[in-house]
């Protein structure tokens, strides 16, 4: 059932999973399919404690690991079970723990997982999107830390990132990382499938261009399936009521599979009168054409009140919906069709265009983040950040020198309407400030004033660049010289100085394009904020 190395996964796959219980899942068209060509619909349930609905945070950068307690999943998957669940969803999961044990618990009882690719302290935060080197670190560290497993269908590459009309421009660097992870998973696990996709709210404002701009362009880059969180069937209701009808309506066409990633709702007399009516629609015959099934939210009881089952001690007590759940799921017989017997015939949907609700270009995406291009660009700066400067103490010169000399942030900005990204804005803080502050002492003409900022920067000692940095340095140039031209409408690069004097025009066209800078760790950054200040000032006193 777990393979340590990938040809063992290829020579299993050979040997018709001899060493393993479960048989991989796989795609084709808008359904899943076991590799013996039987459909696969899932029959979820959310497995992961200190988890909000609905996209929500918990306000913890704290996670526990689901698949890393040998003895919780010993006493979970009993439940399970009982539940004839087929699939569990994971939120965070840390890669350095090792989860053969769970793994097995799971794969022995018939169970497959989904796992979201963040943590609270690494993912994509809507307010300050970002996609960097140290995001791709996190989401190709969870691939390779399941990938070994058959029992692993794929991935979640974000989970409501992009939540209302005010914070669309978040996608591009979700869609990135799908990009980004699939590439990931195309190079080092060639042997078998692993899908990535995304779970999204249901906002009426969005929901067609969203579920259009994850779908369209190149398939490379597009999500492999589509999850849906959606909370519209509560209590006594019916299929056009709740909106399920218009939900199938929506994806008749859509070229992937869709499921709901999260359903359950809790209103209005909490979860415990939970009768699991729309468990039945989801698995009728007027869903089972367009809905690969669903993962109910949840399984554990917490202050949120949506569990299926309180945790007391180390005891598992049922809660009053358990049973109704159990009953629901033990009566649906959805249709089938053989995987030999199925052609596709949905194509993807075009991208959609820039408007009221929707400011994200559709083909054009942040740049794959490369630690060596990063590197390059650092270690050969003339001026660059004091040894001691602390990560809080960036915002300030940051929102100085954009400021005052837009042509500087160019190579690390991100503007998702036009689609025009740095060549560096994938990289980390520490990088991009050293990249602004060189920018900057250049543009300066070298003044030794300009690299100073009361001690925050300093001049590094002149190094030639080593003949594998020239070409990525090039590159990166190139498509700074763009960025800089895509900017130069919403201001000059002005005067002042390092050391704090200077003088800027107002203009708060300046701050558009750098509200995505950055995101230092738990602190994320308000450089729209900044920015706006600075230029509307003129000056930030250094």
């Amino acid at each position: 059932m777990h393979f340590t190395k990938k040809a063992a996964i290829a020579s299993s796959l050979l040997l018709g999973q001899a060493s393993a219980a479960l048989q991989p899942i796989v795609m084709k068209g808008t359904k899943f399919f076991y590799s013996n060509g039987t459909q696969f619909y899932m029959n979820g349930i959310a497995y992961q404690q200190d988890s909000a609905a609905g996209g929500a945070s918990t306000g913890s950068t704290k996670y526990l690991d689901p698949l890393a307690d040998e003895k919780a999943c010993a006493r979970d998957v009993p439940f399970l079970k009982a539940l004839r669940t087929n699939t569990i969803r994971t939120y965070a999961i840390d890669p350095t723990q090792n989860h053969d044990a769970c793994m097995k618990l799971l794969d022995d009882a018939g169970i497959y997982v989904i796992s979201d690719l963040s943590e609270p302290a690494l993912s994509i935060n809507r307010d300050d999107p970002l996609w960097d080197v140290d995001l791709l670190d996190r989401y190709t560290k969870v691939v390779d830390a399941l990938a070994p497993y058959s029992n692993v269908i794929g991935f979640f590459a974000g989970n409501e990132v992009t939540n209302n009309a005010s914070n669309t421009d978040a996608s591009a660097f979700v869609k990135a990382a799908v990009r980004d992870t699939k590439a990931h998973i195309k190079k080092n696990w060639p042997e078998r499938w692993l899908g990535v996709g995304y779970a999204t709210n249901d906002d009426a404002d969005i929901r067609d261009p969203m579920a259009a701009y994850f779908n369209c362009g190149d398939q490379e880059m597009a999500i492999d399936y589509w999850g849906y969180n959606i909370y519209s069937w509560c209590g006594e209701s019916t299929f056009e009521k709740s909106g399920y009808s218009t939900q199938v309506e929506n994806f008749r066409n859509y070229s992937v599979p869709v499921f709901f990633a999260e359903y359950g709702c809790n209103v209005p007399n909490g979860a415990a009168a939970r009768i699991w009516q729309e468990t039945g629609a989801l698995y009728s015959d007027k869903m089972t054409d367009v809905f690969s099934g669903g993962i109910v939210y949840m399984y554990f009881q917490e202050e949120n009140d949506y569990g299926i089952v309180k945790i007391n001690g180390n005891a598992a007590v049922t809660q009053k919906d358990f049973a109704p759940l159990a009953t629901a799921m033990a009566s649906i017989k959805p249709s089938s069709v053989a995987m030999d017997s199925y052609t596709p015939t949905n194509q993807p949907q075009a991208c959609p265009e820039i408007q009221k609700n929707w400011k994200v270009k559709g083909d054009s995406l942040p740049p794959t983040p490369n630690k060596s291009t990063c590197d390059c660009m650092f270690n050969s700066l003339s001026c660059a950040p004091a040894s001691d400067l602390t990560a809080r103490e960036y915002p300030e010169i940051f929102g100085f020198i954009c400021g005052a000399d837009k042509k500087a942030c160019a190579g690390i900005s991100a503007d998702t309407e036009s689609g025009v990204y740095g060549a560096y804005s994938m990289c980390n803080a520490k990088q991009k400030l050293g990249y602004v502050l060189d920018a900057y002492y250049k543009n300066q003409g070298n003044a030794k004033d300009a690299c100073d900022f009361k001690g925050k920067a300093v001049l590094a000692k002149s190094a030639s660049v080593p003949d594998n940095c020239k070409s990525a340095l090039a590159s990166a140039s190139s498509v700074n010289s763009i960025a800089a031209t895509a900017t130069s409408g919403s201001g000059t690069s002005g005067g002042g100085s390092g050391s704090g004097s200077g003088s800027g025009k107002k203009d708060n066209s300046a701050a558009g394009p750098m509200r995505s800078l950055f995101t230092l760790g738990d602190v994320a950054v308000g450089l729209y904020a900044l920015v706006a200040m600075g230029v509307g000032a003129g000056v930030v006193l250094l």
